[in-house]
């Protein structure tokens, strides 16, 4: 059973992620580090920062309304990431995990907004969303 944030799989991946968006975004023009990169910066933070703090919060409506924000913020990413490309600032290897970092966490997220929907708290912290947990 899973007694914190940092036991969830999609918390640790997108960690991983935010982790990535820093070392892509510090190769921008420094024209962007208040622009774009600063932008896709907090928007991968808030993904990881929301996942935690709706699962720190301890109920199911709170965690609900928590793992929509990071969804949000996660599609915010998509696209700026996409930007990013089109303007030449991103590409190769680096990219492209970030791509599939973020779809994956998108899946994973949309999962859990699924389960939250039908699960009583307690059942969430126990069964139902194991397959969350790494």
């Amino acid at each position: 059973m899973a007694r914190s944030f940092r036991d969830l799989k999609v918390w640790n991946l997108a960690i991983d992620m935010t982790t990535l968006v820093y070392a892509v975004t510090a190769e921008f023009p420094k024209s962007e580090m208040y622009g774009l990169s600063s932008q896709m910066r907090r928007a991968a933070v808030s993904v990881a920062s929301n996942i935690a703090e709706g699962s720190a919060r301890g109920t199911k409506k709170d965690f609900k309304q928590f793992v929509s924000i990071a969804r949000g913020s996660n599609c915010e990413l998509q696209t700026q990431l996409l930007i990013a490309t089109r303007l030449g600032f991103a590409q190769g290897q680096g990219i492209e995990e970030i791509e599939v970092a973020s779809h994956e966490i998108g899946q994973m997220l949309s999962g859990l907004s699924k389960v939250l929907k039908r699960s009583s708290f307690e059942e969430l912290r126990t069964e139902n969303i194991r397959c969350q947990y790494s």
